[in-house]
């Protein structure tokens, strides 16, 4: 395999890991393992780790063994979709964990209008505190309508 194609198979990977997140955190977090993922929508939650951060631990390991897969016996395509889905689980910290949720002091005054969107479009999300109800699955892709500048 060549380059190009190793550089298309992460990038796909990546992309195809937001439709893997909408779908798990719609139909799994807020469905039947709610349990871990509630704690997560409980306002000013005070603990360093929530149970929903299990969900972090489960998306490492096909990660993870994928990598181990894909090198062995020799080198080939499933070390590259592993780099993807790697690549999707540092921006999903980063977004999600960083930016969104400031468990971390960094980007705190951030004005790029992409990462507000994001932002706002996951502060709906929390409105809800219930499993039901729930809109905005998304983590990197999120409706149009909180791109919008204020009027």
């Amino acid at each position: 395999m060549t380059i190009v194609l190793y550089i298309l198979i992460v990038i796909v990977t990546f992309a195809l890991m937001e439709c893997v997140t909408w779908f798990a955190h719609k139909y799994v977090m807020h469905g039947f393992l709610w349990y871990l993922h509630e704690d997560h929508h409980q306002p000013k939650y005070q603990h360093v780790f929530e149970k929903n951060d299990a969900f972090f631990v489960m998306g490492a390991i096909p990660s993870a063994t994928l990598f181990v897969v894909g090198v062995n016996p020799e080198f080939n395509y499933k070390f590259f979709i592993a780099l993807g889905i790697l690549f999707y689980g540092i921006a999903y910290f980063l977004v999600h964990d960083v930016l969104i949720h400031r468990r971390f002091n960094w980007f705190q005054n951030t004005k790029n209008p992409y990462l507000v969107g994001l932002r706002k479009g996951h502060k709906v999300h929390h409105k809800h505190l219930g499993k039901e109800d729930g809109e905005v699955f998304g983590m990197l892709n999120v409706p149009k309508k909180y791109f919008r500048k204020r009027q």
